[in-house]
Parts: C-alpha cells; sequence; structure tokens
C-alpha cells in the first residue's frame, strides 16, 4: 500500500498515511482519464453560437439580376452563401453537448487520476486546513510551508471551508475545491493535489 507524509501547515512531518491501494495505487488508465476530460469540457460549453441561414438573413425575393446575357454567372438570390451579406451554409444554432458516462468509468479515471498523483510524488496530505480569517497572506505562507508556492495547486479539503476557499481566490493558479466537488480535469491540469487528511478518509470511503 502507498505511504505518504501527513504534514501541518508548517510544513512539518506530524504521522504518516497508509493509502488504500484500491484508490490510491492503481495503474492509472490514461484513455478512460482522457475520455472522461473530454466529457467535462464538452459539458462546459455554452453551445449559444448562432449564425443566420439564407432563409433568415434580410433580402432575396427576387433575381438580382436577369438570367442570360449579362456575362455574370446565374444568380437566384442575393442571400445564397456566396453573396456579402448572404447566410452562412450549414449555419451553427443553440444546441446542448452535454452527454454522460457510465458511472463505472468516472470512477476509474478519478481513481486513475489520484494513483497518477501519487506516483508522480504530486499529493500533498495535511493533517488538516482551516483559516479563522480569509487572509490570503496567510494562505500564501501555508504553501510556501510546503514548498509549492508558485505553483499550479488544487486544494481539495473535507467539507467547504469559505475562509480558504476566499484567501486562495487572489492567487493565479491556485484553486480550492471539497470532497462532493472533484472532479478528473482539475486533478490533472494542477502540478500539486493537495488534501486533507480528512477528504483522503472520505475518498476511501466512497471509491474503496
Amino acid at each position: 500500500m502507498p505511504k505518504l507524509d501527513v504534514l501541518n501547515v508548517s510544513g512539518q512531518k506530524v504521522s504518516e498515511i497508509e493509502l488504500n491501494e484500491s484508490v490510491f495505487g492503481i495503474e492509472p488508465n490514461i484513455p478512460v482519464m482522457h475520455e472522461v476530460v473530454k466529457n467535462y469540457l464538452a459539458n462546459q460549453r455554452q453551445g449559444t453560437q448562432s449564425a443566420k441561414t439564407r432563409a433568415e438573413v434580410s433580402g432575396g425575393g427576387r433575381k438580382p439580376f436577369r438570367q442570360k446575357g449579362t456575362g455574370n454567372a446565374r444568380q437566384g438570390s442575393i442571400t445564397a452563401p456566396n453573396h456579402i451579406g448572404g447566410g452562412v451554409v450549414f449555419a451553427p444554432k443553440p444546441r446542448s453537448y452535454r452527454y454522460t458516462l457510465p458511472k463505472k468509468v468516472r470512477r476509474l479515471a478519478l481513481k486513475s487520476a489520484f494513483s497518477a498523483k501519487v506516483m508522480e510524488n504530486e499529493m500533498i496530505v495535511l493533517e488538516a486546513l482551516s483559516l479563522t480569517a480569509p487572509k490570503t497572506k496567510e494562505m500564501i505562507s501555508i504553501l510556501d510551508n510546503i514548498k509549492i508556492a508558485g505553483k499550479k495547486v488544487l486544494i481539495v479539503t473535507e467539507g467547504v471551508e469559505k475562509n480558504v476557499v476566499s484567501a486562495t481566490s487572489n492567487l493565479t493558479g491556485v484553486k480550492t475545491t471539497f470532497v462532493g466537488e472533484i472532479n478528473v480535469y482539475d486533478i490533472l491540469n494542477h502540478d500539486f493535489f493537495v488534501v486533507t487528511k480528512g477528504a483522503v478518509e472520505k475518498f476511501e470511503e466512497v471509491y474503496a
């Protein structure tokens, strides 16, 4: 079973945690992670793009000039796509890009992402993380203590920590979430995965 040091907010080792192998020690399935990331990005799309077809643009209703004798190619309407101000061929219309993946696929991708971070020594376990006030300076100090200041960091707490969220909102590359909102894209998109001990136990309870 993989083991990691448990650090306090001062960056000192306070204990060790033995991670569940079925959650944090599997062989990462790269194709499944890729599929889940594609699904996540597709579901983020607004799908509000819209353009007019030749039936919707203003104008038309008669031929711009007679069929024969002008020397020009024959034209039926100024709304045709080859005219300036004409309609768009196969114009995009508002639509939803959302689709779902099987629950087993999503779970496997998440466990693969966890395991990849453990294998690459990019997962840091904190004993606890809570702030008495939403101070960015204090958050920078904590990141500096655990030697990841200036990196892209995903911080995951067991529940919603409003002060932690507020303290990191001004930090470029730092994102805070909680167990119920974790996703594969965020894990892979950050250099370091910082998670509290309580969140690790929650992950093992849900995904083991």
